[in-house]
């Protein structure tokens, strides 16, 4: 199949399409295999898993041995969460000023 072919899918009663088996050769998707659904940019998107963990890998295969990209992540978080609690300190104390209006 070309892979610019376009085919039409049908969805039925239930919400159940039908994958065309040109597709599903393509694809390399058989009877009973699970797949990921997902919405990106308005689109049905069904992936293999192992075609999602490959892709994963890929992308952060370039992190150093040794850097928690979790730790990152978190420290990032509390910081985020203590500059909006100082933010809403500051809001708080400008409504207190203000001589109680508003």
């Amino acid at each position: 199949m070309e892979s610019n072919e376009r085919l039409k899918v049908r969805v039925g009663p239930q919400g159940r399409i039908v994958i065309p088996a040109a597709l599903r050769e393509e694809l390399g998707v058989g009877p009973g295999q699970e797949l990921v659904a997902r919405v990106e940019d308005g689109r049905l998107v069904l992936e293999r898993r192992e075609d999602i963990v490959r892709r994963l890998k890929a992308r952060f295969s370039r992190v150093p041995a040794g850097r928690v990209l979790s730790e990152e992540l978190i420290v990032e978080r509390r910081e985020e969460a203590r500059l909006g609690a100082e933010r809403e300190a500051e809001l708080e104390n400008e409504r207190g000023t203000d001589g109680g209006t508003g």
